[in-house]
C-alpha cells in the first residue's frame, strides 16, 4: 500500500436522514453543544449565495495545487456527500472551479470544501450551491497526485473521518462525528429552541435581566459594582 497515493473504501457514512435533520439547526448550536471546541479555522469561509449543508462527508488529501484526486472523487462519490479537500490550506493554484463544481451538483453532491483556493468566484457568488473555501485565484490546478481518498484528514485541526456528517451554513463549517450525530442534534435542537424563545421575548420588550453577569463579575473579583 503507498501511503499517499491511494484510494481506500469508506465502510460506514451518515444517513441522508440524518443529515436532513441538521439543516434546521444553526451550525452555531450544534458547535456550542461540541462545547465549541471544534472547527475547521477561520479561513475556510462560505463562498456561495447563501443556504445551509449537511451531508457524509467523501474526504480526500491532495498535495497543495493539484486536483487529480478531486477528479476521481467526482467518479465515486454518492448523492447526499460533501466532498471535503485538504489540499493544506494553500492558495496558489484554484482547485475546483464552475465546471467541476457543476458536475459535483449535478450528481447530487450537496456540498463541496476546499481547504485551498477555488476560482470562478463569479459562479459561485451567484449560485446557492454550498462551497467553502481558503481563497480565490484564478490560476489553475496540476493534474499529477499524489492524494488520497476516504482516509482521515484534518481542517484546522478538525478531525474528519470519512463518513462524518459535514454541516455548513453562513457561520462557517462543522464535523459532527457519525457516532455522535443523535446526542449533537438533541442538544443543539434544544439550545436553538432555548435561543429562539430569548429572541421572541427580546422583540416583545421581555428583555433578560442577565443576572448572571453581575454575579460572574463578583465572582471574579471586578471593581465598582
Amino acid at each position: 500500500m503507498s501511503i499517499g497515493f491511494r484510494i481506500m473504501p469508506r465502510h460506514r457514512k451518515v444517513t441522508a436522514e440524518t443529515a436532513k435533520r441538521f439543516l434546521d439547526v444553526p451550525v452555531a448550536c450544534v458547535s456550542d453543544a461540541m462545547n465549541r471546541l471544534s472547527a475547521g479555522g477561520p479561513t475556510l469561509r462560505p463562498l456561495h449565495a447563501g443556504g445551509a449543508m449537511a451531508g457524509a462527508a467523501f474526504t480526500v488529501r491532495t498535495r497543495p495545487g493539484d486536483n487529480l484526486m478531486i477528479h476521481k472523487a467526482l467518479k465515486m462519490a454518492e448523492p447526499g456527500d460533501v466532498i471535503v479537500v485538504d489540499a493544506g490550506g494553500d492558495l496558489s493554484n484554484a482547485l475546483v472551479g464552475e465546471m467541476m463544481l457543476s458536475h459535483a451538483r449535478a450528481i447530487g453532491v450537496v456540498g463541496v470544501v476546499i481547504n485551498g483556493a477555488v476560482r470562478d468566484y463569479g459562479w459561485i457568488r451567484a449560485n446557492t450551491y454550498p462551497v467553502f473555501a481558503a481563497g480565490v485565484t484564478h490560476r489553475g490546478p496540476y493534474k499529477d497526485g499524489p492524494g488520497e481518498i476516504n482516509v482521515p484528514i484534518s481542517l484546522g485541526g478538525m478531525v474528519i473521518e470519512p463518513g462524518d456528517l459535514i454541516i455548513g451554513d453562513d457561520d462557517g463549517l462543522l464535523c459532527v462525528p457519525y457516532d455522535q450525530t443523535e446526542a449533537l442534534y438533541q442538544a443543539a435542537a434544544k439550545k436553538h429552541e432555548a435561543e429562539s424563545k430569548t429572541v421572541a421575548n427580546t422583540l416583545a420588550g421581555k428583555l433578560d435581566p442577565k443576572l448572571w453577569v453581575d454575579e460572574t463579575l463578583q465572582r471574579l473579583g471586578c471593581e465598582g459594582l
